[in-house]
């Protein structure tokens, strides 16, 4: 792993020029999902450091919730007006956000997505991403490992992120269920599958408010639940405490995707049983290089060989080793957490 995140921070390292174009400061902007979000503070600290490295004036942005579509255009329309030379974009949603991304590049800007690919992908000149449907595939194929014999029986709560159904929540969740050995329908959407281990899914919109209310609604409808599948570790959270509060916090198995530092203290404390670590330093420090190299000379990033995008690599987290699947210990998890 520590290979991987050394190779992919080389590999972008000589983009960087000198924070001048023309004689003027570059100007950038990140504009994320939410600002309290702890995975995405950690974007910003991220863009934050590399941008004052390279001398680079970075101007922040963020939804008031995850889903605020409106508040990131408004945000994409003021870095154009202001002359930014970049964007480094994390859209609530996917599809809906193309049009004004369009304006930005049409205007000479470079746009970067992080961690959520748009619809259609290349709507971005780049994505700087975990392989969100291999984080996905990570924890259901951990999980069904751990299950053994008794997955052919599990009944399992899907917490997805929203209603739009955003890139990132389809590829996790169609991961998730391939992984644990459920035939998928339209791999673009989620809730299309006949799988009768499914009780069902509901959205948490990434916070733990959010995946305690779904996790209640999802037992409401089976409270015997026994695999919970969550689009992040806050959501994650917020179902513990719904199980919790029916004890049955120690019979459930929860996984998850982030691998941010709290949340590998929840898999430390039991919380979470594995979660697929990304991380979010690295895609908006490379983010930024990217910025500063189409400001010095024109220059693009390229895509992974292979892929649509640039993978910042993903590592499954867990104290609880399955045999068949590749991961890391908790201690090792610690030592990596936001990346």
């Amino acid at each position: 792993m520590k290979k991987l995140l050394l190779g992919t921070a080389c590999a972008l390292t000589t983009m960087a020029g000198a924070a001048l174009a023309d004689g003027h400061a570059i100007s950038a902007c990140l504009i994320t999902k939410t600002d309290t979000n702890p995975f995405f503070v950690k974007m910003r600290e991220g863009a934050t450091a590399k941008a004052e490295e390279l001398g680079i004036n970075l101007s922040s942005f963020a939804g008031k919730v995850d889903g605020d579509h409106e508040t990131q255009v408004q945000a994409i329309e003021t870095c154009i007006a202001n002359g930014a030379k970049g964007i480094l974009l994390t859209a609530s949603d996917t599809a809906s956000i193309v049009p004004v991304v369009q304006q930005a590049r049409d205007a000479g800007l470079l746009v970067i997505a992080l961690d959520t690919p748009l619809e259609p992908i290349d709507a971005a000149d780049m994505t700087f991403a975990t392989d969100n449907f291999l984080a996905g595939e990570l924890i259901g194929a951990w999980a069904a490992a751990t299950l053994g014999d008794a997955a052919a029986d599990a009944k399992i709560g899907m917490l997805d992120l929203a209603i739009s159904q955003p890139t990132v929540g389809v590829l996790r969740d169609q991961g998730f269920l391939t992984g644990f050995g459920i035939d998928i329908g339209d791999p673009n959407k989620w809730g299309d599958e006949t799988d009768a281990r499914i009780v069902g899914n509901d959205v948490t919109a990434g916070n733990e408010e959010g995946g305690r209310r779904a996790m209640e609604n999802l037992l409401a409808k089976d409270p015997f639940i026994n695999v919970v599948y969550t689009i992040n570790e806050p959501a994650a959270a917020g179902a513990y405490e719904a199980l919790k509060a029916i004890g049955r916090e120690n019979d459930v198995l929860i996984v998850s995707v982030d691998g941010g530092c709290p949340g590998v203290q929840n898999v430390a404390d039991g919380v979470i049983g594995a979660t697929s670590q990304q991380y979010p330093l690295l895609m908006a420090s490379l983010g930024i290089e990217a910025i500063a190299a189409w400001a010095k000379d024109g220059t693009k990033p390229e895509a992974t060989e292979g892929k649509a995008f640039f993978d910042t690599g993903v590592a499954l987290v867990t104290d609880q080793p399955a045999d068949g699947v590749e991961s890391i210990s908790v201690e090792e998890g610690k030592n990596l957490c936001w990346g």
